[in-house]
C-alpha cells in the first residue's frame, strides 16, 4: 500500500485549534496542498457560516465532515433544545458543504447508571436528526468512541452497536471510522466489511501513545503509537472508502504547542511514510 499525499489529506480543525481559527485553518489547508478540511462547529460559528462556507468554495477543498452533532442524553431526555441544536447543526453541514455530520452521541445521562436508557436516548435523538437530514441532503455518521469515554461522551463503543442502530433506521445513516476510537476492537474488520461503502462515511488518523497522559487530550501524531495504520486504512479501502483521510488529533501536551505550519509539514510526512 503507497502513502498518503496531500490532496488525500483532510485536516479536522481540532488538531490545530490552539493555534489557528478556522480562517487561517483554510488558508493553511490550501497552502500546504491538502485535500480538504473538517471544521469543528465552534470554530465555524465564530468565523461565521456564510464566510466559511465561501472561503472553503474559494480554495477548492472538500469538506470531509462538520465536527459535531449529538450528545441526546445529558438532561435523561431528547428535549426541544438538543434537537434544535442537531437541526442547525445539519443546516450548517450542508451550507459548507461537509459530506457527512459527524454524531458525538453523548454518555449517561446526568446522575444516571442506566446504560440502556441512554441507548434508547441516542437512538430516538439519531431517527430524529436523521429525518431532518434526508430532507436536506445531508449524512449523519455515528462516530463510536473507546469505551473509555462510555460514562460521558459517547455511550455508543464498538461499530457493532453503531451498525445495529443503522440496521433500524434505515438509509441516510453511517459511521465516522476514527482509528483512535476503534482500533482495539476484535470485531473490526467483521464490521467494517458490514457496514460497505455507503455506511463508511468518514476515516480519522492519528495515533495512540502508550503511555497516555490524558484521557481526552493526549493522542499521537500517526506513527507515534501502536495502531496498525495501514491495516486500517486497508480495511475501509477494500470495502471502497475513497473520501479523504482526516487527521484528528488532541494534544495539549505536545502537538498543540508547536508552529502550526510545521504540524502540517510532519502530518504530510507520516501520511507518506507511515499511513
Amino acid at each position: 500500500m503507497t502513502g498518503l499525499e496531500p490532496h488525500q489529506l483532510s485536516l479536522n480543525t481540532a488538531t490545530l485549534r490552539e493555534q489557528w481559527d478556522l480562517a487561517q485553518c483554510i488558508e493553511g489547508c490550501a497552502r500546504h496542498g491538502f485535500g480538504g478540511i473538517s471544521p469543528w462547529r465552534d470554530k465555524l460559528q465564530e468565523m461565521g457560516v456564510t464566510r466559511a462556507a465561501k472561503a472553503i468554495r474559494d480554495t477548492g477543498l472538500g469538506v470531509s465532515g462538520l465536527c459535531r452533532g449529538g450528545w441526546f442524553t445529558a438532561s435523561g431526555a431528547v428535549d426541544r433544545a438538543v434537537l434544535d441544536d442537531n437541526r442547525r447543526a445539519v443546516d450548517e453541514a450542508a451550507e459548507i458543504g461537509a459530506e457527512c455530520l459527524v454524531m458525538v452521541v453523548g454518555g449517561l445521562s446526568t446522575g444516571s447508571r442506566d446504560l440502556p436508557a441512554a441507548w434508547a436516548l441516542v437512538e430516538e435523538g439519531l431517527a430524529a436528526t436523521l429525518d431532518y437530514g434526508r430532507e436536506v441532503g445531508m449524512k449523519i455518521a455515528i462516530e463510536p468512541l473507546h469505551p473509555m469515554y462510555a460514562a460521558n461522551r459517547a455511550c455508543v463503543n464498538t461499530m457493532r452497536h453503531a451498525l445495529d442502530i443503522c440496521d433500524r433506521l434505515g438509509p441516510g445513516i453511517g459511521c465516522a471510522v476514527d482509528v483512535y476510537h476503534v482500533w482495539w476492537d476484535p470485531d473490526l474488520a467483521e464490521q467494517i466489511t458490514r457496514a460497505g461503502r455507503d455506511r463508511i462515511m468518514a476515516f480519522h488518523l492519528c495515533d495512540w501513545l502508550v503511555p497516555t497522559r490524558d484521557m481526552l487530550t493526549d493522542r499521537g501524531m500517526m506513527g507515534d503509537g501502536v495502531i496498525d495504520i495501514p491495516r486500517l486504512r486497508g480495511m475501509v479501502e477494500a470495502e471502497g472508502f475513497s473520501g479523504l483521510n482526516e487527521v484528528e488529533i488532541f494534544s495539549a501536551l505536545d502537538w498543540w504547542r508547536r508552529d502550526p505550519d510545521d504540524v502540517m509539514r510532519t502530518i504530510i510526512q507520516r501520511g507518506r511514510n507511515v499511513c
